[in-house]
């Protein structure tokens, strides 16, 4: 009878966290929706190749090196091994006599892992659109989903310095989305804005999207995805606790992600006297990210706090990157990266287990290697094959330049 219950719950797991898995790559239609309405008609086609690219390109990188980095036994807590961790299933007998500690398969723990790197990977998608050249950003998503993002991954979620620091991160507002974030900064700072974008006395020209039923389905399929991202990280559901604990995680994420909209639906209002829709959008991911450091310890209330906070943030910090002429078409490192970086240390507010200390430099150390490696991978490509596109081929837009062809091909309008 032991042994039933066991495999029940074993197998209740392991189903509970491949449907998890399966939301959050269905997160990659939400940022390819966000992505293609957000940006022009003539970069559409682009920016749905390189989506479903990266995807595919992130999956395959980081079976053959990235998951057996993050989770390696390390050369040291700074320097990770190799080791060949996708092996077969477990058996019941290996399961019982762990006295716990397995508990769901090994591939639903890898299936659930490679769709936080391609997350990660989607955030630079937007950031760098309509400007750079398809096959630099793939060559790029080669090197972040197959070694730079495990290498940091290694340091808190693979047991780590960053773990030994007491690094408190439970779904990755640092790991995933600041990571992400830091490595578009580089690439933004050396890749420069689409033409027309600023003008020579200070000038913002807003460059509107396509489509933005599009980046509103996108975000709504975001929203839905994310509740596998920060339901799954609780890893198991078969017994009380974790049961209510994912309840929490659900309750929590999604008053963050609405108080994130009505923060930044304010916000707006107050700075441009416009409900601007793509600000409210970016609140709604703003809470989301906010809250995904810890979801479980607040309390509902203060799970709305902090996805506010994250959307008074994005407002301002998407205004703040365009004064600096720092161009990301969709908000990416905004929302991502300065958000993510209120969600680390949030933690502070209900989570006894973390301290200040840890939650900074679990931060800086994330940044300063995510931001140098990237900077270098971006420097190499852009000798080596260029980043840019060329002023002519910008011009006429990236569909017809990089895949010959046209998403919207009978109203495309050349600007």
């Amino acid at each position: 009878m032991e042994q039933q219950v066991a495999e029940l719950a074993y197998a209740l797991d392991t189903f509970y966290f491949l449907i998890s898995g399966a939301l959050v790559m269905w997160m990659a239609a939400g940022f390819t929706m966000l992505e293609a309405g957000l940006v022009r008609n003539k970069s559409t086609a682009e920016i749905l190749t390189k989506n479903v690219a990266l995807y595919s390109i992130a999956s395959v990188m980081y079976m053959v090196v990235g998951y057996n980095i993050m989770y390696s036994d390390g050369i040291s807590s700074i320097i990770p091994g190799i080791d060949f961790l996708i092996s077969g299933d477990n058996t019941a007998e290996e399961m019982l006599a762990s006295d716990g500690d397995i508990y769901y398969s090994n591939r639903a723990d890898f299936f659930f892992q490679v769709v936080f790197v391609a997350t990660a990977m989607s955030i630079i998608s937007g950031a760098v659109a309509e400007r750079m050249k398809l096959w630099a950003f793939l060559a790029f998503a080669v090197v972040m989903t197959g070694f730079i993002y495990p290498i940091q991954g290694f340091w808190s979620w693979g047991g780590g310095f960053l773990s030994e620091l007491g690094y408190v991160d439970y779904a990755g507002s640092g790991i995933v989305h600041f990571t992400g974030a830091v490595a578009a900064l580089a690439g933004v700072l050396l890749l420069g804005a689409r033409k027309g974008k600023y003008g020579p006395d200070g000038q913002i020209n807003a460059i509107p999207g396509a489509a933005l039923p599009l980046a509103t389905l996108g975000t709504l399929i975001l929203w839905l995805g994310w509740f596998g991202f920060n339901g799954g990280s609780e890893l198991k559901v078969s017994d009380v606790d974790s049961a209510n604990n994912v309840a929490a995680v659900f309750t929590n994420t999604n008053l963050a992600a609405a108080g994130g909209v009505i923060a930044a639906l304010i916000t707006s209002r107050l700075l441009f006297g416009k409900a601007d829709l793509t600000m409210i959008l970016n609140g709604a991911i703003a809470g989301l990210v906010a809250i995904t450091a810890d979801p479980l310890s607040p309390s509902p209330l203060l799970a709305a706090i902090i996805g506010v906070v994250g959307g008074v943030i994005v407002v301002f910090s998407i205004v703040g990157l365009d004064k600096l002429k720092l161009d990301d078409p969709v908000g990416a490192i905004s929302a991502h990266g300065t958000v993510g970086i209120w969600g680390v240390m949030a933690v502070l507010l209900s989570n006894s287990d973390a301290t200040f200390m840890g939650q900074i430099i679990g931060l800086g150390a994330i940044f300063a290697f995510v931001f140098v490696t990237s900077l270098i991978v971006w420097f190499i490509l852009k000798l080596v094959m260029g980043i840019r596109l060329s002023e002519e081929d910008e011009y006429v837009g990236a569909d017809v330049a990089e895949c010959g062809l046209e998403a919207y091909p009978e109203f495309v309008k050349k600007s």
